[in-house]
C-alpha cells in the first residue's frame, strides 16, 4: 500500500511587489495531503488561503514571485514544471479547481456544453461526441435535471446553485486526483449548500480523489474535512484533525474564530466573541507574532520574537509562544452589553409594521419576441412586526424576499393588500417622511456606498437631504453616529475603498440610522463578511436595537444568525409565508416540511457528523411555472394527492402560523 502523501508542500512563499514595499502574501507554508483525504483551509479574508491554492496551480499574478523547497505532487516536484507542462498535464487534468464565483468563472458568451467539452478535448485525445457523453454523464451526476438540454444553455440561464454544479462537473471532466474547492458554497442558499457538500463527498468517495476545501465557514469545514489548517497573515498557525482543532483549539486565533460563530457556545445565551482589528498587510520585515496586535494573550515576547512551532503529535501543531502568564485566560463576551445579556424578547406586542394580504404580480416576456405572461412574486402575504423586536425572514433565493422588502419600503406597489407603518398606509406617506421612518441596510456595503464620497459625507447625507439642522449640527450628529457605530473620527475623510469590509458595513449602518428610523430592514448585512467581522456587526446591531429602540426586519439565509438575533421567524417559499412564529418554536419544532428541511441544512460546528440528506427532490421551481396545489408539493417528501390539487390556507397551530395540509410538530412525525 502506497503511504506516500499525494501532495507535500514545504516552505511555500509568495511575494508581490507593490509601489512602496513587498507584500508577503504567503510565508513559509507547509502542507501535506494523503490520497482520498479532505483538508480544510480556514481563516479570514487576506490570510492567504486562495493565494496558496493559486501558487500550487501556478496561477499567480505576473508580478508575483513564488518560492518553495518543493511542491511535491504524486512524486513530481511542480516547482520544476514549465508553464506548458502545467497547462497540458496538471491544471484541469490531474488537479481540478472550483472557483468561488461561478458566474465570473464561466464564460458568458459560450454555452455550457462548449465549455465542458473544451475542458476534456484540450487535455485528452477524445472526440467531440465522447466529450459530450462525458459532460452529460457528469451533469447528471451533479444533479442537474435534463442534462442533455443544459449543454445548449448559457450561464445566465442557470441559477446560482446550478452554475456551481456546472463548475463541479467541469472540474471533474478529466477525473482529477486532487480537487481544490475555493469557497464553493459561499453564495448559495443553505439547502443548495448542503446538496453541494453531499455531492462533493459522494463524488470524492466514488472517484477516490483528494480535496482541499478553502472556506471561512467553520460549519462547512466541520462536516466536510478530515483535517484543518488555520491560516493567518500568510502562515499556517494551527493544524490537526477536524475534531482536535474545533473541539480543543490551541492557538488564540483559532479560539477567537470559534467564539465568533453564533451558537458555538450556549446557543443564543451568550454575546458573540470578537477579534479586534483586521488581518495585517504583511509588508517589510515581520517582527514577532503577526497575531500579537489582536491577541488577548499577547505579552512582550510575542511582539519581538518569532513564535516557535509547538508539535503535539505528527499531525497536530500550532505556532505560538503560548505564554505561561496568560494560560488561564478565558474568552469573554465582547464589550457592550452585559455578559449575561440574552437575545432580548419582544419589547411589546404593539405592531409597528403590518403587511396585510399583500400580493404582487409582474408581467414577464418569454424570449425577445414571446408574449408576456404573469409572474406571481408574492401571494397573499400577511406579517406583523412588533415594536422593538427582530423578525427574521428566511427562504431560498427567488422566494420573493426582496419583492416583499421593496413593497414594505414603498418602492413596489402591490396588486392587492396593504402595508401599514405605525398606523399609516405606506403608499399615503410622502417619500421624505417614509424615508425618516424606515431605512435599509444592504448586503454589499462596497456597492451600496458612493465611491466618490467620503465616509463623513455618506453618513451625513440624509441630514443634508432632509435639511435637518445647520451645517455644524449636521457635522456634530455625523461624528456622534460614527462613534455610536464604532468608526474612528480619522476615517471621516476616507473613501469606501480605503476601509475594511466591516468598517464599510458600519458606515452603511450609520447612514441608515442617522435619521433615527423606527424600522430597519437588514438585507443579508453580514453574508459578505468574515465570521470575525460578522460577530462585530451582529453585536453592534443588537446594541443599537436596545440603545435606539429600533425594530429590525432581518433578511438572511444564515440560520445560525437567525438563532442568535431573532425574536420571531417567518419562512418564505415561492412568494408565500409557509410558517411564522416564535424563534424557538419554528427552529426547534418546525411544523412545515420546508422549514424542517431548512433547519436540517444548517451546518453547526459538529465534527464527525455528516452533511444531512434533506430529502428534497429537484431544485427551487421557476416562479413562472408555479405548481398546482401547494407550491412546495413537487419537492415535498410527504406530499399527498390533496397537496397536488389544492393550495392550503394558513392556520394557527400552537403559537405558529403554518400553511400546510399535513402540518404537525416534527417531533410527532419524522419528515423523511
Amino acid at each position: 500500500m502506497n503511504t506516500q502523501p499525494l501532495l507535500d508542500i514545504r516552505n511555500l512563499s509568495v511575494e508581490i511587489p507593490t509601489e512602496s514595499s513587498t507584500l508577503k502574501a504567503v510565508r513559509g507554508v507547509d502542507l501535506e495531503l494523503k490520497r482520498g483525504e479532505t483538508l480544510g483551509i480556514v481563516g479570514e479574508s487576506g490570510s492567504g488561503k486562495s493565494m496558496t491554492a493559486l501558487a500550487m496551480m501556478s496561477l499567480l499574478p505576473p508580478a508575483a514571485r513564488r518560492s518553495a523547497a518543493c511542491i511535491n505532487f504524486d512524486g513530481a516536484d511542480l516547482m520544476q514544471a514549465s508553464e506548458h507542462d502545467f497547462a497540458v498535464q496538471v491544471r484541469g487534468q490531474r488537479i481540478g479547481m472550483i472557483f468561488q464565483e461561478p458566474m465570473t468563472s464561466l464564460n458568458p458568451v459560450y454555452t455550457i456544453g462548449r465549455q465542458l467539452k473544451e475542458t476534456m478535448t484540450l487535455h485528452r485525445k477524445v472526440s467531440e461526441s465522447e466529450a459530450e457523453v462525458r459532460a452529460i454523464h457528469l451533469l447528471e451526476k451533479v444533479g442537474l435535471p435534463d442534462p442533455a438540454s443544459r449543454l445548449k444553455q448559457y450561464p445566465h440561464e442557470l441559477s446560482g446553485g446550478q452554475r456551481q454544479r456546472v463548475m463541479i462537473a467541469m472540474a471533474l471532466m478529466n477525473e482529477p486526483e486532487l480537487l481544490i474547492a475555493d469557497e464553493p458554497t459561499t453564495a448559495l442558499d443553505v439547502t443548495i449548500q448542503a446538496q453541494i457538500l453531499r455531492l462533493l463527498r459522494d463524488l470524492q468517495q466514488e472517484l477516490g480523489m483528494s480535496m482541499i476545501l478553502i472556506t471561512h465557514d467553520l460549519g462547512v469545514v466541520s462536516r466536510a474535512a478530515d483535517k484543518i489548517a488555520v491560516m493567518y497573515a500568510g502562515d499556517i498557525v494551527e493544524t490537526g484533525t477536524t475534531e482536535e482543532v474545533l473541539l480543543n483549539p490551541r492557538h488564540p486565533y483559532t479560539q477567537g474564530l470559534l467564539e465568533c460563530v453564533p451558537g458555538y457556545r450556549n446557543g443564543a445565551l451568550k454575546r458573540l466573541g470578537s477579534i479586534p482589528g483586521i488581518v495585517p498587510s504583511m509588508t517589510g520585515t515581520v517582527q514577532g507574532c503577526a497575531f500579537a496586535s489582536r491577541c488577548p494573550r499577547a505579552v512582550d515576547t510575542c511582539r519581538t520574537q518569532t513564535p516557535p512551532s509547538q508539535e503535539i503529535s505528527p499531525q497536530r501543531m500550532y505556532v505560538c509562544h503560548d505564554p505561561q502568564e496568560t494560560r488561564d485566560w478565558q474568552p469573554s463576551p465582547a464589550p457592550g452589553l452585559s455578559q449575561d445579556m440574552l437575545v432580548s424578547p419582544s419589547q411589546g406586542q404593539t405592531p409597528i409594521l403590518s403587511v396585510n394580504s399583500v400580493s404582487c404580480t409582474f408581467s414577464v416576456r418569454r424570449g425577445m419576441f414571446g408574449k408576456r405572461i404573469p409572474l406571481r412574486a408574492m401571494n397573499d402575504i400577511s406579517l406583523q412586526v412588533n415594536k422593538g423586536e427582530v423578525l427574521a425572514l428566511v427562504g431560498e433565493s427567488g422566494c420573493g424576499k426582496t419583492t416583499l422588502t421593496r413593497t414594505i419600503m414603498g418602492l413596489q406597489q402591490p396588486d392587492t393588500g396593504s402595508v401599514v407603518l405605525n398606523g399609516q398606509r405606506i403608499e399615503t406617506l410622502p417619500a421624505m417622511q417614509r424615508a425618516r421612518m424606515i431605512q435599509p441596510i444592504f448586503q454589499d456595503p462596497y456597492s451600496s456606498l458612493n465611491p466618490r464620497k467620503t465616509i463623513g459625507e455618506i453618513i451625513g447625507k440624509p441630514l443634508a437631504v432632509h435639511k435637518l439642522g445647520s451645517r455644524q449640527e449636521q457635522l456634530a450628529k455625523t461624528y456622534s453616529m460614527m462613534e455610536l457605530v464604532g468608526l474612528p473620527r480619522r476615517v471621516f475623510n476616507s473613501y469606501p475603498n480605503q476601509l475594511s469590509g466591516g468598517q464599510r458595513q458600519r458606515a452603511a449602518i450609520g447612514r441608515a440610522l442617522i435619521m433615527r428610523p423606527e424600522v430597519v430592514i437588514c438585507d443579508e448585512p453580514t453574508s459578505a463578511l468574515d465570521v470575525s467581522v460578522q460577530a462585530q456587526i451582529l453585536n453592534l446591531l443588537l446594541d443599537l436595537r436596545d440603545e435606539l429602540d429600533l425594530t429590525y426586519l432581518f433578511v438572511t439565509h444564515n440560520l445560525s444568525v437567525v438563532q442568535h438575533m431573532a425574536d420571531r421567524v417567518a419562512v418564505m417559499y415561492l412568494g408565500e409565508i409557509v410558517e411564522c412564529g416564535d424563534r424557538d418554536d419554528v427552529m426547534l419544532n418546525p411544523r412545515h416540511p420546508y422549514t424542517r428541511a431548512l433547519m436540517d441544512s444548517a451546518l453547526s460546528i459538529a465534527p464527525g457528523e455528516i452533511v444531512p440528506d434533506l430529502g428534497l427532490s429537484g431544485d427551487f421551481p421557476n416562479p413562472m411555472n408555479r405548481p398546482a396545489g401547494c407550491a412546495f408539493n413537487p419537492r415535498c417528501p410527504i406530499a399527498e394527492q390533496v397537496c397536488r390539487e389544492r393550495a392550503p390556507a394558513p392556520e394557527i397551530i400552537g403559537s405558529s402560523l403554518v400553511r400546510c395540509w399535513k402540518a404537525q410538530p416534527s417531533s410527532d412525525r419524522p419528515i423523511a
